[in-house]
C-alpha cells in the first residue's frame, strides 16, 4: 500500500534533488526518495552487522606472481560465505573476478578487504545488499 506525505525543503536542495533525479533517469521524484531510503536501509544492515548479501569485483594481472592462489586460498578460507564466482580473462594480462557473497557483513567486509589488499589486484569494488525482507 503506497501512502503519500508532504516534504518541505529549501529551493537549492530541491534544485540539486531535480539534478540528481534527471542524471540517473528517475520518472519522478517518490522513485528517487524511495531509492534513496532504501539504500539507507542497506547501509544500517551493514552497520549493525546483520546477514547481508553483496557482490564483490576484482580486476587483477593474471601474470602477478601466486596472485591467482591467494585469491582462491581467500575465497577457500571465506567459503560459507561465498555464494557464486565467475572468472573473465578479460585480456591477456588482466582477470576479472565476480564473487557473490552472503553472511554478516563483518565477515563479507573482511573477504572484500582481503583480497583488495593483495598485490596485484588493480582495482577491486563491494557492492552492498541486504538480504532483501527490510527492502519492501
Amino acid at each position: 500500500m503506497l501512502r503519500r506525505f508532504t516534504v518541505s525543503m529549501e529551493e537549492d536542495l530541491l534544485d540539486d534533488f531535480d539534478s540528481y533525479i534527471k542524471d540517473r533517469n528517475y520518472q519522478n521524484r517518490s522513485e528517487a526518495l524511495r531509492d534513496l531510503i532504501r539504500s539507507r536501509t542497506v547501509e544500517k544492515q551493514w552497520q549493525a552487522d546483520n546477514d547481508v548479501m553483496g557482490v564483490i569485483s576484482l580486476v587483477y594481472d593474471h601474470h602477478q606472481h601466486k596472485l591467482q592462489e591467494k585469491v582462491t586460498e581467500l575465497q577457500h578460507d571465506f567459503h560459507s560465505q561465498i555464494i557464486s564466482t565467475t572468472h573473465v580473462h578479460m585480456d591477456h594480462n588482466n582477470c576479472l573476478e565476480v564473487i557473490i557473497v552472503r553472511g554478516k557483513a563483518g565477515d563479507v567486509r573482511q573477504l572484500a578487504n582481503n583480497l583488495s589488499a593483495l598485490r596485484g589486484v588493480r582495482n577491486a569494488n563491494l557492492s552492498m545488499s541486504s538480504t532483501g525482507k527490510d527492502l519492501h
